[in-house]
C-alpha cells in the first residue's frame, strides 16, 4: 500500500467534478452528485496527477496526505 492517501472532506464538497474531469480514475460523482472516492491509496507513480486534482477542487474539500 502507498503512504500516499486522499482524504475528502464529504462536508465541504460541491459535486463540482474537477477532481473527476482531472483524475477520473480515482475520483468519480455519483448520479446524486456525490463524491467516491475509487482509490484512497494510489500508486506514487499517480502522485502528479491525484496532487493536481486535489488542489483543483474550487472549495478546497480534497487533501493529500504522505
Amino acid at each position: 500500500m502507498s503512504g500516499m492517501r486522499i482524504v475528502p472532506d464529504y462536508d465541504t464538497c460541491e459535486g463540482i467534478g474537477m477532481c473527476q474531469s482531472m483524475a477520473p480514475d480515482f475520483f468519480e460523482l455519483d448520479d446524486d452528485d456525490n463524491l467516491q472516492i475509487l482509490d484512497e491509496h494510489p500508486a506514487e507513480e499517480h502522485r502528479t496527477t491525484v496532487a493536481a486534482a486535489v488542489a483543483s477542487c474550487p472549495v478546497q474539500a480534497l487533501r493529500l496526505e504522505g
